[in-house]
């Protein structure tokens, strides 16, 4: 067999989930989680990580391997996905690649630049500074040592823009310039691109709101009191700016209300869906998909048979 692994893209709420476990039927596939989040133990219900039962029957690899104290990252991801991918080409199956962080998928493909490590004192400046004057303001000011950072960087985009300054203020050289040094992947393996991509875009962010209701309802506030006893967790740790975990916190810090923070949460994740569409449109050579109309799963399969050949 080739070494040939498929990519399974898509924004949050898509269904990704629910379409790997059905291709995992079609074909001779394990599934490899690409989402930063759902690494995390202990972030089960915020995340809308598989179910115990779903994971034994169809195990999603990357979920559950840090824990909230810890962070992970790109080069991380990089790191532990293409092992996990050899482990799978060697038992003669195929990686499907599943999830909603697109940096993951384009650091696996294109290669990743060699960035430098966190620094938590200009982090703890950047967010003095962002909590005085707003994302707002701190966007223009990276415009002005970074200004293609921040066309592609949303306002209130609030983690990447502390990310592209901090890098900017420990090397002195922009995040931009930075990527365009990115190191090529050194692999032979080929990448078979399908997106999740459901219009029109009112349909997802329904999806959204009822995940989001059904989140809460299933305990995500009692999840999220549990995480801010353990000792090493607090508001500014990498896995707190989850979406949905840092709103929700602010409302136990009781910076606002329940609603308050619901609402603050479903813009958050709206948000979030629309930078994941701008980044798979951008993508090249994917086949697009909306998995909502009749006989999705089928269509992808018989692209995938193509593919697979």
């Amino acid at each position: 067999m080739n070494r040939t692994a498929i990519l399974l893209m898509g924004p949050t709420a898509s269904g990704k989930t629910d379409v790997a476990i059905s291709l995992c039927k079609r074909f001779p596939c394990d599934v490899i989680s690409v989402d930063s989040a759902l690494v995390y133990r202990g972030m089960t219900i915020g995340t809308a990580k598989p179910d115990r039962d779903t994971l034994q029957r169809t195990p999603h690899r990357l979920v559950d391997i840090r824990n909230p104290e810890s962070s992970y990252s790109a080069g991380d991801f990089v790191r532990d996905a293409r092992a996990a991918m050899n482990d799978i080409f060697a038992g003669g199956r195929i990686p499907l690649l599943a999830g909603g962080t697109m940096l993951y998928f384009r650091a696996l493909t294109e290669g990743i630049a060699d960035l430098p490590g966190a620094n938590e004192t200009i982090r703890r400046t950047i967010d003095a500074k962002a909590e005085e004057l707003g994302w707002p303001a701190v966007h223009a000011e990276l415009r002005l040592v970074d200004p293609d950072a921040a066309e592609r960087i949303n306002p209130n985009d609030s983690q990447r823009i502390q990310r592209a300054l901090e890098v900017y203020r420990v090397s002195g050289k922009a995040l931009t310039a930075w990527q365009e040094e990115a190191r090529a992947p050194e692999d032979d393996v080929k990448y078979v691109k399908v997106a999740l991509l459901i219009e029109p875009r009112d349909l997802l962010h329904a999806r959204i709101a009822a995940r989001l209701d059904d989140m809460v309802a299933a305990g995500f506030v009692d999840e999220l009191r549990r995480l801010r006893e353990r000792p090493g967790v607090n508001r500014d740790s990498p896995a707190m700016r989850a979406v949905g975990y840092r709103q929700f916190w602010n409302y136990l810090e009781n910076d606002y209300s329940l609603e308050e923070a619901r609402k603050r949460a479903l813009f958050a994740t709206r948000q979030l869906a629309k930078r994941q569409f701008t980044w798979l449109r951008s993508e090249k050579d994917v086949f697009s998909v909306n998995p909502l109309e009749a006989d999705a799963i089928g269509t992808i399969s018989r692209y995938l048979a193509q593919q697979l050949g």
